[in-house]
């Protein structure tokens, strides 16, 4: 019942310009080659750096520290193609660069890949809810962290204005990030925004009810299916979930 899957890696080596994110060989793009061979499932491809990076940011810093939008988003293209190249169905771009849709857009377009869309991590807020995925991932910043660019939880109009530009660059989806914390924001795009919409239930969501169903705390199959009945019913078209293969078995 799994019929599609969001790719992420971690590579050999990290650098400071994140290349393993857009190599030829990459740990990404040698996954989606294999996925694409070997099976019938839709590959969509996550783009950021911060897997990639020495630094664990999801852009290029300057000297004193600070992601370089502008620099950040060539990377970004050029990432975007490598996937694109590799087979990747969709391109689902998460660093939360300003301009980094329009960006990938271009570089998609003049590749050649007209034809493969764009899921924006549009409302991707600074989250505590990602630590797990942080610490198997190997991404979490070594300095400072990522206010400067993902958004603050409590501000709900700027998770509009982002989405809004996200579609004024050629978005073809929409995303929220993380998912049960953020029902309102899920609500309020499907109500403003006719796109496809995507939540993403993160490792920290996931976490919680699996160690509270460990401990006996709660019904843990019921505790999972009702929560992603809760994000379904706040508006989302597509749920991305650690839960996907269970809750599949019992759909």
């Amino acid at each position: 019942g799994v019929n599609s899957v969001l790719v992420f890696g971690i590579p050999t080596h990290k650098d400071a310009v994140g290349s393993g994110a857009y190599e030829k060989e990459g740990v990404v793009q040698k996954a989606i080659e294999g996925l694409k061979e070997n099976s019938d499932l839709m590959v969509i491809a996550d783009l950021c750096l911060c897997e990639y990076t020495d630094h664990g940011h999801c852009g290029v810093l300057d000297a004193d520290g600070c992601v370089v939008n502008d620099d950040t988003i060539e990377l970004y293209g050029k990432t975007a193609v490598s996937q694109a190249e590799a087979g990747a169905d969709i391109i689902a771009p998460s660093g939360m660069m300003d301009g980094q849709i329009a960006a990938i857009r271009m570089a998609l377009d003049d590749a050649g890949f007209k034809n493969v869309p764009i899921m924006a991590y549009s409302a991707k807020f600074y989250s505590a809810y990602y630590g797990p995925f942080r610490d198997v991932a190997e991404s979490s910043p070594g300095k400072g962290n990522r206010a400067g660019y993902q958004m603050q939880c409590g501000n709900r109009l700027e998770a509009m204005r982002e989405i809004e530009m996200d579609v004024a660059e050629g978005a073809d989806m929409i995303m929220v990030k993380p998912a049960g914390p953020y029902l309102d924001i899920i609500r309020e795009a499907r109500d403003r925004f006719d796109l496809p919409l995507a939540a993403y239930q993160v490792s920290g969501e996931y976490a919680m009810i699996k160690s509270a169903a460990a401990n006996g705390w709660i019904d843990g199959e019921r505790v999972m299916m009702e929560s992603l009945l809760g994000i379904k019913r706040a508006g989302a078209d597509m749920i991305i979930t650690y839960f996907a293969e269970e809750a599949a078995r019992i759909l």
